[in-house]
């Protein structure tokens, strides 16, 4: 499995689900055991790392944002500020 097949299933999981946890997706990744997609972060968590979500970021960039206090990406709704941080 490589990046753009991670991001492809990113976004079909989104696209099926409404929205796409983080957890998720690095669960995903352990189970094909593609690892080096993931990095560990300050708390010990293995977390995406930048190469897959730039890339994901790069075919959703004007119609998803990112939820940060649950962790997760949903589509964008006509709510949302300008960039890719939403508040929920």
């Amino acid at each position: 499995m490589n990046l753009q097949d991670i991001t492809r299933w990113m976004l079909s999981e989104l696209e099926l689900q409404g929205c796409l946890y983080q957890d998720d997706v690095v669960d995903f990744i352990i189970k094909l055991k593609v690892e080096k997609f993931l990095r560990e972060n300050s708390e010990g968590n293995q977390v995406l790392n930048t190469q897959v979500l730039n890339a994901f970021k790069k075919i959703t960039k004007d119609n998803v944002v990112w939820v940060a206090p649950d962790f997760y990406w949903r589509f964008r709704v006509a709510e949302d500020e300008e960039g890719r941080i939403a508040r929920g």
